[in-house]
C-alpha cells in the first residue's frame, strides 16, 4: 500500500459562527474561500448594503484583529475551533451619522453597538447624557409612552444605564426609572429609527466616540502613551486620560504613515514638523493600527468627493423610503387621534343618554303619582255624590214625615199642638238637611270640575312625554331601552250604586287634597317642561356628532385611497340595531 493511500481525506468545507449585534448565524464555507467571500455571504444575509463600515473580527491570543479581505479565511490566524468564531462589527465610524449612515440596518447595528459600548463603559457618558440616551433607547424599543400600559416597574429588566452612573449616585431603581421616563414620555411620536438616529447624533458628540485605543511607547525612554484612531485623525492620550489627547494628528495634516518591526513613524504633510515616532509591543499591534489607518483615512478622503451612482441610489431610496414612512405614520396619528375623539364623544353620548334616561324615568314615576292622584279624586268626588243623594233622599223622608204629622195635628188640639211642635222640629231639621245638601251638591261639582282639569293634565302630560320620546330618535337608538312600566290603571266608573254606608267627608280635607293635587301637578308640568328642553337640545347635538363622524370617516378613507392609490367602493353600515332600539323604545312610550 502506497504512502498517499494512507492519507486522510482533506474536507472541502469548514464551519464559521458569526455573531451580529441581534443575532447569530452559521454558514458552511469552501476551504477555497477567501475573506471577501465570507464577508460578501455575512452582508447578503443581513441585507446590508453599506459594507464599507463594517468587518469581521475575530480573537488572536490576548488581542483581536480584523479578517482580511484579500486573503483565504484558513491561511489567516483564525482560531482553529469548529465552528470558526467571527464578530460582524463596525470597523469604521462616520464623522456625521446624520448624513453618511442610509440603509436602516446600517443605522440599527450602530445604534446597537455604540449602545454596549457606552454600557460596557468603553465609552464615557455623564450621567445626564446616560438618561438622555436611555430615554431615547426606550423609545426605539417600546414606541410612544402609555401610561395605562407602561405601568412603574417595566423598565426592571432593560440595563439601560452603565454601572459607573448608578454607582456614582445613591438612587434606587425605581428613581432611576422615573427619571428615565420623564424623558421617554416627551418622545412621543419618534418612530424607532428615528430614535436611534437621536441616539447616535448625542453619542457622536462624547470624546471617546469611535476611537480605537492601543498602548504605545515614545522613543526608547519607554514613556507609556496612549494611540488613538478615529475618523478624524491620530491622538496621542495620556494613560490615565482618554477624553483629551495631548496631540492630534489630523489625516489632513498626514503625509505618511508607516512601520519598520515595532516602530511605527508618522511623517506630517508639514516638513518643517518633527517626525513622530512610537512603538508598540507586539508587530501584530502595528499590522493593526495600520489597517485602522489606512482605512479610516480612505474614507476620509472618500468623504470629501461626491458620492459614488450606488450611494446616490442608496440616499435616494432612504429618501423615499422615510418620506412614505412619514406619511403613513401622519395617517396612523390622524387616525389614533379621531379614533380617539369618537371614542370621547360616544362616552359623551353615553353619559348623556343615561342622565336623560334616569330623567325620563323620574317623569314617568311623577306621571304615575298624578294618575293615583287624579283616581284617588275621583274616587272622592264620588264618595260625596253618593253621600249628597243620601242626604236627598233623608230630606224627602222629613218632608214625609212633616206632612204625615200635618194630618195627624189636625185630629185634637192637643194632638195639633204636639204635632205643630213636631211640625216646626221637622221643618228646622228639613232646612238643615237641605243646606247640608246644596253644601254637598257644591261640593261635589267642584271636586268633578277639579278631577276634568286633572284629567286635561293628565292628557297633555302624556301628549308631551310622548312628543319628546320621538324628538329623540337618534340619541335612543344607539341604545336599549328601559322596560316598559306596567300600564296605569283606569279610571273608575262613577256610575256607583247608592249605599247605605255614611262617610264622613269634611272640607278641610278635601281644600288641602285639591292643593296637593294643584301643586303636583305645576311640578310636573315644570320637570316635563325641562326635560323637552334638554332633549331638544340633545338632538341638536346627536345630529352634528353624526355629521362629523361621516365627514372624519370619509377624511380618513380619502387619506387611505390616496396613500394606496385607488378608490373604494361606497360601504354601507346596517341599522338593523338601532332599528331595533328604536321600535322597543317606542313601544315602551306608546304603553305610557
Amino acid at each position: 500500500m502506497s504512502i498517499l493511500g494512507l492519507k486522510k481525506k482533506q474536507p472541502k468545507t469548514f464551519k464559521v459562527k458569526v455573531i451580529t449585534m441581534d443575532a447569530e448565524m452559521e454558514f458552511s464555507c469552501e476551504v477555497k474561500w477567501k475573506g471577501k467571500d465570507l464577508f460578501d455571504l455575512v452582508c447578503r444575509t443581513v441585507g446590508l448594503r453599506e459594507t464599507w463600515f463594517f468587518g469581521l473580527r475575530y480573537t488572536v491570543k490576548d488581542t483581536y484583529a480584523w479578517l482580511k479581505q484579500e486573503k483565504r479565511v484558513l491561511d489567516q490566524e483564525v482560531p482553529k475551533d469548529s465552528p470558526i468564531t467571527f464578530h460582524f462589527l463596525a470597523k469604521f465610524f462616520p464623522e456625521k451619522v446624520e448624513e453618511e449612515l442610509v440603509q436602516e440596518i446600517t443605522q440599527h447595528l450602530f445604534f446597537l453597538q455604540v449602545k454596549k459600548q457606552i454600557l460596557d463603559e468603553e465609552i464615557f457618558c455623564s450621567p445626564e447624557a446616560s438618561v438622555l440616551l436611555a430615554s431615547y433607547a426606550v423609545q426605539a424599543k417600546y414606541g410612544d409612552y402609555d401610561p395605562n400600559f407602561h405601568k412603574p416597574g417595566f423598565l426592571a429588566q432593560d440595563e439601560l444605564l452603565p454601572k459607573r452612573v448608578l454607582m456614582q449616585y445613591q438612587m434606587t431603581a425605581d428613581m432611576w426609572e422615573e427619571k428615565i421616563t420623564a424623558w421617554y414620555a416627551e418622545h412621543r411620536g419618534i418612530a424607532r429609527d428615528e430614535a436611534e438616529m437621536e441616539y447616535l447624533k448625542i453619542a457622536q458628540d462624547l470624546e471617546m466616540y469611535g476611537v480605537s485605543y492601543f498602548a504605545i511607547t515614545q522613543n526608547k525612554r519607554d514613556t507609556d502613551l496612549l494611540l488613538g484612531v478615529d475618523a478624524q485623525g491620530l491622538h496621542i492620550y495620556n494613560p490615565n486620560s482618554k477624553l483629551n489627547p495631548n496631540k492630534s494628528f489630523p489625516w489632513s495634516g498626514i503625509r505618511n504613515i508607516s512601520y519598520s518591526e515595532k516602530e511605527f513613524t508618522i511623517k506630517p504633510l508639514d516638513k518643517k514638523k518633527d517626525v513622530f515616532k512610537f512603538y508598540s509591543s507586539q508587530l501584530r499591534v502595528n499590522k493593526l493600527i495600520l489597517q485602522l489607518c489606512i482605512g479610516n483615512h480612505d474614507l476620509f478622503m472618500r468623504r470629501r468627493k461626491v458620492d459614488s451612482i450606488e450611494v446616490q441610489q442608496m440616499k435616494a431610496q432612504a429618501k423615499e423610503e422615510k418620506a412614505r414612512k412619514k406619511m403613513e405614520r401622519q395617517i396612523l396619528a390622524r387616525e389614533k387621534q379621531m379614533r380617539e375623539e369618537a371614542e370621547r364623544a360616544k362616552e359623551e353620548m353615553e353619559r348623556r343618554l343615561f342622565q336623560l334616561q334616569d330623567e325620563a324615568r323620574l317623569a314617568n314615576e311623577a306621571l304615575l303619582r298624578s294618575e293615583e292622584t287624579a283616581d284617588l279624586l275621583a274616587e272622592k268626588a264620588q264618595i260625596a255624590e253618593e253621600e249628597a243623594k243620601l242626604l236627598a233622599h233623608k230630606a224627602a223622608d222629613a218632608e214625609q214625615d212633616r206632612q204625615r204629622l200635618e194630618v195627624t195635628a189636625m185630629k185634637t188640639k192637643e194632638e195639633k199642638r204636639q204635632m205643630e211642635q213636631k211640625m216646626r222640629e221637622a221643618e228646622q231639621l228639613a232646612v238643615k238637611l237641605v243646606e247640608q245638601s246644596e253644601r254637598r251638591l257644591k261640593e261635589a261639582d267642584h271636586l268633578k270640575q277639579d278631577l276634568t282639569e286633572a284629567k286635561d293634565a293628565e292628557r297633555r302630560a302624556k301628549q308631551k312625554l310622548l312628543e319628546i320620546t320621538k324628538t329623540t330618535y337618534p340619541l335612543i337608538a344607539a341604545y336599549s331601552a328601559p322596560p316598559a312600566p306596567p300600564a296605569p290603571p283606569e279610571a273608575p266608573d262613577f256610575a256607583y250604586e247608592s249605599t247605605s254606608s255614611r262617610l264622613d267627608f269634611k272640607d278641610s280635607d278635601m281644600k288641602r287634597l285639591s292643593m296637593e293635587i294643584e301643586r303636583e301637578r305645576l311640578e310636573y308640568m315644570e320637570k316635563s317642561k325641562h326635560l323637552q328642553d334638554q332633549l331638544k337640545e340633545l338632538k341638536t347635538e346627536i345630529e352634528s356628532l353624526k355629521l362629523e363622524e361621516q365627514q372624519q370617516q370619509a377624511g380618513v378613507y380619502s387619506l387611505r385611497n390616496e396613500a394606496r392609490g385607488y378608490v373604494p367602493e361606497p360601504v354601507y353600515l346596517p341599522h338593523s340595531n338601532r332599528n331595533s332600539a328604536y321600535m322597543s323604545q317606542m313601544a315602551f312610550f306608546e304603553e305610557v
